[in-house]
Formats: structure tokens, sequence, C-alpha cells
């Protein structure tokens, strides 16, 4: 596994490589480091799907509001490197920020609409950090294809725009949300709850089922399962909820009725812990189309 943390760095190995490999497809992991296995399922399948897998490291600044946990953000950059050695990683991307945003750096990705509701209205210029910073990340690596999880739900349909919008030549892959024992999503920010808050958290992803399976009874009515999820997380004390919504999967409009593919979203805070997960609802005529 080649460890590199220079763009110009990456630039010329990779150059190397397809001139000595023309048409090597390459699989994206882009990550935050403290890698749990969310991550590895990630990196797991770009494996399967590409001849070189390239990970990166890079806690974004420009993602994190002043008030936000971006030094606190766990970091164990030595732990990270082996598990991307033991996944068979090929190229490991660390830059610093300096690397990354030079002082004179002036330029924001900004996607409009669908960056400015749900986590994006909470969290002002969050998605400018992320389109942004993902944005720089395809140009400098290059990739065919690119992983990214479904707990994440709002920015992988931020990240799926930029991408048309922008006509990057990359395939967004999105993977199936990975879970501890309990069903809490796993997310590198759980390392900051205590093993009660863990246990508590669990009513997150119990009330997204609970909702999941009144809507495969036939509920579709939008109102009647957020007021399923809100009753289930107002059980558990400690919970705070930011939302819970209901949007189409593509557009992220608002609905009414389900009939198409939806995304059904919460937000919430535990122990001043921020958790976020999401189930699709897919009505049985689209499973079927």
């Amino acid at each position: 596994m080649e460890i590199i943390r220079s763009i110009r760095e990456y630039r010329g190995h990779i150059g190397s490589i397809r001139s000595n490999r023309p048409g090597v497809s390459i699989g994206f992991v882009p990550t935050m480091g403290y890698l749990h296995e969310g991550h590895l399922s990630l990196i797991d399948r770009a494996r399967r799907e590409n001849d070189l897998v390239v990970v990166s490291l890079f806690v974004n600044p420009k993602q994190f509001a002043q008030n936000e946990d971006f030094d606190s953000y766990p970091r164990d950059e030595n732990k990270d490197i082996e598990l991307c050695r033991m996944r068979q990683v090929d190229i490991l991307f660390i830059p610093g920020e300096p690397e990354m945003y030079e002082p004179s750096h002036l330029t924001v990705v900004h996607v409009k609409s669908i960056t400015e509701i749900m986590c994006g209205g909470f969290r002002p210029g969050h998605f400018d950090g992320v389109t942004t910073v993902v944005g720089k990340l395809f140009h400098i690596v290059q990739p065919n294809r690119a992983y990214f999880g479904q707990k994440d739900g709002q920015q992988t349909c931020v990240i799926q725009r930029m991408t048309r919008d922008l006509n990057f030549d990359i395939e967004i892959i999105v993977c199936p949300t990975v879970r501890e024992p309990n069903g809490l999503a796993m997310s590198s920010r759980n390392a900051y709850l205590s093993p009660e808050g863990r246990e508590k958290a669990a009513a997150i992803y119990r009330s997204l089922q609970e909702a999941d399976r009144s809507f495969r009874k036939g509920e579709s009515n939008v109102d009647r399962l957020i007021r399923i999820v809100h009753r289930e997380l107002s059980r558990v004390p400690g919970i705070k909820i930011q939302y819970i919504e209901c949007r189409n999967t593509i557009s992220l409009k608002e609905i009414s009725v389900i009939r198409h593919p939806a995304l059904l979203a919460v937000a919430v805070f535990l122990e001043s812990v921020r958790l976020i997960d999401n189930v699709i609802l897919t009505p049985k005529e689209s499973e079927s189309s």
C-alpha cells in the first residue's frame, strides 16, 4: 500500500500506473478517518469492483461550523493505516489542510436548494464544505467509481446532483448502512456516546423500523409515518429530536403521500451528540418496475 500526502505525488504516481496499465479502473472511498466497519464495507465493495482502490483520510474543516466538533473529532491515523493495509487498499491519500486549501483558496462548490433543507437547514454552509472537498478530491483522484454510505442520505443526494451537474465522469455507488448489533448506524461520532447512550441510541433505528412496518402494511400518509417515529423517539429519555422528514429520494422535495421511493430521515441529539439515520420507503409498484 502506498501512503501519499501530496497532490503532486499522487498525480505522478497514478499517472505512472495508468501509463503502464491502460484502462485500469479506480474505486475511491473518501473518508474523514477514524475508520469503522461502515467505511470498511465501502472499501470491500470498491475492492471487488475495481482494479485499484484509493482511500482518502482528511478531516475537512470546511464542513464544520465554528461551534461544531472539528478540534475534537476522533482521529487515529495509525489505526486507519493498518485497517486500510489489511483491506488491501492500494493508495492511501492523507493530505494535510494546507495541501487541500492554500491560504488564497476562494472557490466554493454550492449546490442550491437541496443543501438548504434537513441537515443543511440546521448546519448552514455544511454541504458547501462537503461538495467543495469532494469536488476537489474527485479532480485529484480521478476515480471511475466513488463509494458512499446510505446513512448520510441527504449527502448522497447532494453528491449525486453535483456529479451530474458538473459532468464528472464518475459512477456514484451508494452502499447500505452498516449497523451495530443493536441497530445503531455506525458513525465515527458514536465514540462520543457512553455505553448507556449507545443503548438509548438504538431507538433511532427502532423508530424508523416501526414506521417502515406500518408503511409495508399500507400506510402511505407521510404525516402519520412521521408521528410514528416521533412517538417512538419521545419514549426515550435524553433524546432531543432535531427533525423528522420524509422526502423524495432524488429531488428531496417534500411529499404528503408516498407514491415513489421516499427518504424517511431523522436527526437527534443524545448526550450532546448529533446522530442521523434514515430508511428508504419503496412502494411495491416501484419495486416491481
